[in-house]
């Protein structure tokens, strides 16, 4: 199966999400998030990452995880990332709560397309305070794209993880689980990357975005919004449609994509320093925000 075959049957069975200019969404990928180890990437980030969710929480946005949201390559359960960010857990609640948050499984917790694996694992959790189980992602369904449908425009965003273009992440996952497992994760604690994952290929990187532009363009170029290599992309209007929310695992940053009034931004929140000397988490707009109906007419 191609890529185009893979990115063709994401489209074709993607959960649809009607939305209008007074709708907002905020979408983020590759979270990582671990087990608070040496080997977890997000822990370096996790007050940024709670600081922003709180946020857009309280601002009425949609949260949308474009894959890899969980680190279930280098860890063997979901409970133990639970118990190393239950604050992050417990907020993405509230969001599921009122029926304001969107999930997608990528490479790295690809066992979330089983839904019998996310409901054993991720519908309630054992509090040991009151030793009872506590509800947590009650009936939530993870897919493997969604379609934000412009009600009055028609417009539709495609939003998927991007692994579908990359053969050995989609294809080969459980032989890439495997490895990082047992080789990658105790060699990440010393400072070694994995050489398959494309955030740390920038030959692979390259070769899986020319796929997905590709697509687009076999497709009446057809907005499309991932993840997966971890580089942000924002495309102005006229060149083709590919955007990418980056990731949360940057250094000392994490960058999504903001979809509001209408318009799409790049964002990024970091720790900024005060003239006084007192740390403070900021949010800056890296590029954007561009109107959505701009797009159409490329």
């Amino acid at each position: 199966m191609s890529s185009y075959t893979r990115l063709d049957r994401a489209y074709q069975n993607a959960k649809i999400i009607p939305f209008d200019d007074r709708d907002k969404f905020i979408l983020f990928s590759d979270c990582h998030r671990g087990d608070n180890s040496f080997a977890d990437d997000f822990a370096n980030n996790r007050n940024i990452y709670f600081h922003a969710l709180n946020h857009y929480y309280r601002e009425g946005f949609n949260y949308c995880e474009l894959g890899d949201g969980d680190e279930l390559w280098e860890n063997i359960s979901f409970e133990s990332i639970f118990e190393a960010h239950k604050n992050v857990f417990q907020l993405l609640r509230q969001f599921h709560l009122e029926n304001r948050l969107y999930m997608l499984w990528g490479n790295h917790d690809m066992v979330y397309r089983d839904k019998s694996y996310v409901d054993k694992h991720l519908s309630s959790y054992f509090e040991p305070i009151d030793d009872s189980d506590k509800e947590l992602f009650e009936g939530i369904t993870y897919h493997e794209a969604l379609i934000l449908k412009h009600k009055e425009t028609q417009q539709e965003l495609f939003c998927t993880h991007g692994h579908q273009a990359d053969w050995w992440n989609y294809v080969c996952w459980r032989i890439g689980r495997f490895l990082v497992r047992v080789l990658w994760k105790p060699l990440q604690v010393v400072g070694i990357a994995d050489p398959t994952s494309p955030a740390k290929n920038y030959k692979e990187l390259i070769r899986i975005e020319r796929r997905i532009k590709r697509w687009i363009l076999k497709n009446n170029l057809r907005i499309t919004i991932a993840g997966h290599t971890h580089r942000p992309r924002f495309p102005e209007p006229g060149q083709i449609p590919f955007f990418n929310d980056g990731s949360c695992v940057h250094p000392r940053s994490i960058t999504g994509i903001e979809i509001e009034g209408g318009n799409i931004s790049l964002i990024k929140w970091q720790i900024a320093t005060k003239p006084d000397g007192t740390l403070q988490i900021v949010r800056i707009l890296l590029e954007g925000p561009e109107k959505l109906v701009d797009y159409i007419d490329n």
